[in-house]
């Protein structure tokens, strides 16, 4: 069996550190916030080029808070993408706020700029492109658009921790940048956990005390907040994750150059790099019209492969008070019905990347034979 995801490999290979990150934490009683966690906001935050991290309990609550610090609010608009997990759009509605899609550049499925301003309206507050798969979204454009008409970029980069875009790490560009540290990621706590990074420190100030109930400082209650705190264990093993980031970020590339290698040449499309870009690889998606067939195919040659996303949010039943109907975005809609995950993680062999791929090539094979 080849899993889609190996968490333990990688638990195994920092396991001394790890255990004692978890042992230090439990003897200092700093269970939520604390000194650890303080200091992995410094850390996360220089990493993204930032001035300010402010760790949350999420992903969703970083983009919920972030909107906030933003002043998005009931009858106020966002202009996002719909090709995205549901959190993107939940943390929009959790304001009171309305999403506005835009549709997706055919190639790295990320917010096409080109139509971001015909969707701006006099209640557009903010912009939440979305760094889909770990390949940074088109920034510059976005946020000239942005300054022109007065609103705030928010870096959805729950899915891109160290991702480049014209050499500066995503998330510390935009007014805003949203990380989570959900196991699965490339920088995964062992729970859950997530962090908002700003160059403002008004933002900064005004996120910190949302987190933590509204509180300037203990039982003075200045805003209406919430309980979205990150465990002091959480920060403790995030610190310690952070360090072998850069490294499996250079592992997970030379996966994915594996399977470029590998796989040219089929009737699939194949993720790609734009110039001015790193991509991290959080997944790596090929598009093919049989994706069905081929999921089915590797899960009994044991292979275990992913579907992100089958259905855009805006045709989700929990959204359809939305009211867009299909055909509303053509191609966030159809890369939704022929994206295939394949396995990729660090401790990724290449031994095991080659086995996929002579799967995927006997698929093909047998395809044409009949």
């Amino acid at each position: 069996m080849i899993p889609f995801l190996d968490l333990k490999a990688q638990y195994r290979s920092i396991k001394d550190e790890i255990d004692q990150a978890v042992l230090n934490t439990l003897a200092s009683s700093q269970y939520v916030l604390g000194s650890e966690v303080s200091t992995f906001e410094e850390e996360f935050a220089e990493y993204c080029g930032a001035a300010y991290g402010i760790a949350v309990n999420s992903g969703t609550s970083a983009l919920h808070l972030a909107l906030l610090a933003a002043e998005v609010g009931p009858g106020d608009e966002v202009i996002t993408v719909s090709n995205t997990f549901v959190a993107t759009v939940a943390a929009i509605d959790y304001c009171g706020a309305a999403p506005v899609f835009v549709d997706v550049e055919p190639d790295t499925l990320n917010m096409n700029p080109h139509l971001v301003e015909e969707a701006i309206t006099e209640r557009t507050r903010a912009i939440l492109p979305v760094h889909l798969h770990g390949h940074p979204a088109d920034l510059d454009p976005i946020l000239e658009i942005a300054r022109r008409h007065d609103l705030r970029v928010i870096e959805d980069a729950c899915q891109a921790h160290g991702a480049e875009y014209k050499d500066r790490r995503v998330g510390g560009i935009g007014d805003l940048g949203c990380f989570s540290f959900y196991p699965g990621k490339n920088l995964g706590a062992c729970g859950e956990g997530g962090m908002v990074v700003t160059q403002n420190e008004d933002f900064a100030r005004k996120i910190r005390m949302l987190r933590d109930w509204g509180q300037e400082k203990k039982y003075h209650h200045k805003l209406k907040g919430y309980n979205y705190r990150m465990d002091g264990i959480q920060g403790a093993i995030l610190r310690v994750k952070l360090r072998h980031l850069d490294g499996w970020t250079t592992a997970r590339r030379e996966v994915a150059r594996r399977y470029n290698e590998q796989l040219v040449g089929l009737n699939l499309t194949l993720p790609i790099e734009k110039p001015w870009a790193k991509a991290v690889y959080h997944v790596y998606a090929v598009r093919i019209l049989a994706r069905d067939a081929l999921h089915n195919y590797l899960n009994e040659q044991g292979v275990q492969t992913g579907i992100h996303y089958p259905i855009p949010v805006h045709l989700q039943t929990a959204y359809a008070s939305l009211d867009f109907p299909e055909n509303s975005f053509p191609i966030s809609e159809s890369s939704s019905r022929y994206l295939l995950s394949l396995p990729l993680y660090p401790e990724l062999s290449q031994s095991k990347v080659s086995d996929i791929c002579n799967y995927i090539h006997n698929f093909h094979q047998e395809a044409d034979e009949e």
